[in-house]
């Protein structure tokens, strides 16, 4: 099932999402949703079938040493997404097409993103994938909420982005 602006769709397509992707006014996109709801997967099918630059903020975070901490309650890295934010400015500056695929993506301000894409998945099927990672129970409790009360949408919507939402658990077509 599609979401986009509350608005409900038949699941045979994300297609209908996706098919926004066959305009050329969008040359930034990011794509962001709850970990393991296949953000990469969908980011990397977008940058690969209209020929543009993939940008994993993992790596730029790892590269940048953005890291200012660890949250052991949490299980999770400290990011300054302050300096991240400006280093994808910059990023997106000094680029003409570009995919950044990251759950943080969102913080990004609406003036430099043309897309904002939300990648959802099923419960089920979430917290399948999250015990496949390893994440201990408190972590997959804490990503299910996230996904429960669509933490990453009403953040990108709350940015001002434009907002359309993929499914991952159901056949995507870029």
């Amino acid at each position: 099932m599609i979401q986009e602006n509350s608005q409900k769709f038949s699941v045979h397509d994300n297609v209908k999402t996706l098919s926004v992707l066959k305009s050329n006014k969008f040359h930034v996109i990011i794509v962001t949703g709850t970990p393991a709801t296949g953000k990469t997967t969908i980011a990397k099918k977008i940058a690969e079938k209209k020929n543009f630059e993939y940008v994993d903020v993992n790596v730029v975070i790892e590269k940048n040493k953005l890291e200012s901490g660890y949250d052991e309650k949490r299980d999770s890295k400290i990011i300054n997404t302050e300096k991240l934010n400006n280093l994808l400015i910059e990023k997106i500056k000094n680029s003409k097409n570009i995919v950044i695929d990251s759950h943080l993506s969102h913080y990004l301000p609406k003036e430099y993103v043309d897309l904002c894409i939300v990648t959802k998945c099923g419960l089920k099927e979430l917290e399948k994938r999250l015990k496949q990672r390893g994440y201990s129970e408190e972590k997959i409790r804490e990503n299910l909420d996230a996904e429960i009360f669509d933490t990453c949408k009403t953040e990108a919507q709350e940015q001002g982005h434009n907002v359309k939402v993929v499914w991952s658990d159901k056949e995507v077509e870029v």
